[in-house]
This record gives structure tokens, sequence and C-alpha cells, in this order.
């Protein structure tokens, strides 16, 4: 089965074309379109043998970055199908489902109209997702599409960690609790992991650290999520690249009484102008960072000390609610290939009985590999996430129902 995967966000879209063929999966083609709704849009596309190639479409919609995706699938040269009809279904990365959805669902107007109602919790993320399902209705309406959600895998967390202590009737009326993100790729590696291991998942505990330049983290018991560091937006948790996370409130609200900030431009300082970026004034890239630390700057040696230590104090915290810890795994940009970064985070873990094989983690960067000595407790492993290959594995299971 062929399955387009599209993530849609506010001026991309990323895309895969995925072949599935039993357990065996198929990247037959993977790219983007960038800068929608701006001069100079464009689509980037990688060929099968490695190299990338770059087509000008200049100002472009949604709908026309989705017609590019599929004429470039189709082209004569460039594509590997013949025609759209060879594409079987289209899965969506839909960002926010609320309490609406605790699992991937086909798409139909009910559906629709669902996600268009978690608008006001995720104003930057559900209208540009739903903007590519739009263009698939309208260019290919006979297609079946399936929403896979990030918060969908968090929905079985308890009341306890999901609840703010705000008045209860925000809950009621409005909404407000901790959804968490990134669900498809916990989801992926909290299975994988286990897979790799040869252990059955529904007897681990496991703490999933999907670490970029957004940044969560979630306690997995039994292949259930029980908590998770993002809370109703993707700001909270954990330090990220341009992201506050954790904050005192009173902060928030000391800051926009002395500095008459608006709530769209304290929105702008928490989301793009804070974390790493904030704290160091250099980047928001964990490479960049490192350098400048080697180079002896004292902001981004500062920044880098309290992105690790969050990370670590999760890990802590998590542990201790699931009762122990069997599983560490690693993953995102920076957890995958970050080495320094996690022998960091591992250095103080030893009071729940982790040791890091320094050699074997030294040389891992993007590869499924058990970074953990043969005398740890805790298994650490690297998982690089696949959540593309989530999404198309979801939308063919319900497809083919």
């Amino acid at each position: 089965m062929k399955i387009l995967v599209l993530n849609s966000g506010s001026s991309s879209v990323k895309y895969k074309l995925i072949d599935l063929q039993g357990s065996k999966a198929d990247t037959m083609a993977e790219g983007g379109v960038e800068k929608i709704g701006l001069p100079g849009g464009f689509l980037k596309f990688k060929r099968a043998d490695g190299s990338k190639e770059i087509v000008e479409l200049g100002l472009i919609d949604h709908n026309e970055a989705v017609k590019a995706i599929l004429s470039n699938l189709t082209d004569p040269k460039e594509g590997c199908i013949k025609s759209y009809n060879e594409i079987d279904a289209v899965g969506h990365r839909v960002v926010h489902g609320g309490e609406k959805f605790s699992q991937s669902v086909l798409i139909d107007d009910a559906v629709k109209a669902k996600i268009r109602e978690c608008y006001d919790i995720a104003p930057l993320h559900n209208p540009a997702n739903m903007t590519g399902i739009d263009a698939i209705t309208a260019i290919l309406p006979d297609v079946p599409q399936v929403g896979v959600f990030d918060t969908a895998f968090h929905q079985t967390m308890p009341a306890k960690a999901y609840m703010y202590a705000l008045p209860y009737k925000y809950y009621e009326e409005d909404g407000v609790r901790r959804y968490g993100f990134h669900g498809t790729s916990h989801r992926y590696v909290s299975g994988r992991v286990c897979e790799f291991l040869g252990v059955d998942v529904n007897k681990q505990r496991i703490i999933t650290c999907h670490i970029g330049n957004g940044a969560s983290m979630a306690a997995v018991v039994g292949g259930k999520c029980v908590d998770t560091s993002m809370g109703l937006t993707p700001v909270e948790g954990l330090m990220m690249g341009t992201r506050v996370g954790d904050v005192d409130p009173g902060a928030l609200t000391y800051l926009m009484t002395k500095h008459k900030l608006s709530a769209e431009q304290l929105q702008n300082i928490i989301n793009k102008e804070s974390g790493v970026l904030g704290v160091s004034g250099v980047s928001s890239d964990m490479r960049e960072i490192e350098a400048a630390v080697e180079a002896g700057n004292e902001r981004a040696r500062l920044a880098l000390d309290m992105y690790m230590l969050r990370i670590t104090k999760y890990i802590g915290a998590y542990a201790a609610e699931m009762g122990g810890v069997d599983i560490i795994v690693f993953t995102g940009g920076v957890g995958e290939n970050q080495a320094g970064l996690r022998a960091d985070v591992c250095s103080t873990l030893d009071f729940i009985g982790v040791d890091i094989d320094k050699a074997v983690n030294a040389v891992t960067r993007g590869t499924e590999t058990v970074i953990s000595s043969a005398d740890s407790k805790v298994k650490v492993v690297v998982i690089p996430t696949d959540e593309e290959l989530m999404i198309a594995r979801d939308t063919e299971a319900l497809v083919k129902k």
C-alpha cells in the first residue's frame, strides 16, 4: 500500500511517500515545500540516490504546494509513480486533538469539525494542519485520509498527571489541562525499543526523551503514557531551542505589567526568544552552543548546563513516579546525535542504576544502539524516531478495516 504522509505547517508542507508491504516499509520519496505564502517559495526533495534538488515555485498557497508535491511525485523524470491513482491513502500529522481523539481516525466531515474545535487551543498548528487535509480533499477527493494526533498517545494519563491546580471550572469550561505533544514519536520509540531489546513492552517502565529544537519527555508504563512534560501547549516542560519550558507564571505576569507587554508579545517571547537562544544569546542549535562552550563562552555554558539539568530532573521525577525505570530512550535530533549531552545527562543517574558505556556512546549517532554498560541496571538506548512510519502504519490499519 502506497501512503502519502503529510505534515502541514503554517508556511511549509513536509511529505514522505511510503510503500508498505507487510512488515517492510520503503520510502519512495521525501521532501517538502517551504516559504508558503511568502515570495520565493520552493520545493526541496531527495532523489533515490540521496542527492537533493530544489524547484522554485514563487508565491504559492497550501493548495498549490500540495499540487506541486503531487506533480513532482508523478513527474516523468523525477517522480516515482505514474499517476495519482497509485496513492492508496494519505496520513496527516495533526498537532492537537484535545480530549476528542485518543487514537488515529479516518477523516470525515465530523472529524474535520472536531479538529476545528481545537483551533483555540492550538492556533498556530491545527489551522495549518487543516490546510493540508483540505488540499487533499480538493485534489484527491476519493482518496481516504487519516488524522494522526500528537496528543493522542498521552490521553492515557490519569487526571492527577494532566490536571493543573487552577479553578476546576477552567478545565470544565475551557479544556485547560496538560495534553502533551510529540506523542507519535513517544509511541514509536517506546514500542520500537522493546522490539530492539527483545522484551515485553507490557512489563517495562520506560522514559522516552524526545530531545530536539522542540523537546519533551514521557513516562510510559506497560506501553501506555502516564505522564509527559509538555502541557496545554508545547511551551511547558523542558528548556528548548527557543521555548522557555517550565517557568514561574508569576514571572510572566510581572514582565507583562513592568514592560506593558501584550499577550501576543509575551507569546513571541516564550516561544521564539527564550530557551537556549535566549539564555546563550548565541543560537538555538546545540551544535553551535557546544562550539561556543569550547570557545569559552560562559553564557553558552550556562544554557547547556540548564538544558541538561532539566532533562535529568524529569528523568529523576519520572523514575520516582513509576517506582523505578527499566529503559531510558534518547531520540530526536539532539538525543540521537549529541553524545556529550547524553553522557552528561546520565552522569548523575547512578543512584537509579544507570551506567553509560562511554566508548560506545561517544561513537553513536543516529543508530539504534544500547549505550549503557553490561553492568547497568537500566538499559539506556538510542532509537531514531520515525513519526512518518508510525503515521503510515496507522493509516494502513484504518484504511484496511
